[in-house]
């Protein structure tokens, strides 16, 4: 009887290779895992996809999300009255 599908003996399947997890991204943007975690239930940071307890997050659409944050003219906050 033959396998429906070839199997390679011994290769290791990499899902995760085009994700990074939540404490990863943290560290690359400088933030805290609770900011992320914050940004997700306000659904105001990068999409995720979640397995289980754990967050994951996209490369690319990390990418296109820090791209999509640029400004062309930052808004400045200014104190007190004008």
């Amino acid at each position: 009887m033959t396998q429906p599908y070839p199997v390679a003996p011994h290769e290791p399947l990499d899902l995760l290779a085009d994700w990074i997890s939540r404490e990863q991204l943290a560290c690359e943007l400088g933030l805290t895992s609770d900011t992320l975690a914050r940004w997700e239930a306000r659904r105001q940071g990068p999409p995720c996809t979640r397995i289980g307890r754990k967050s994951f997050y996209r490369r690319a659409a990390v990418h296109d999300w820090i791209w999509a944050q640029e400004q062309v003219h930052p808004v400045r906050k200014s104190r007190g009255r004008s």
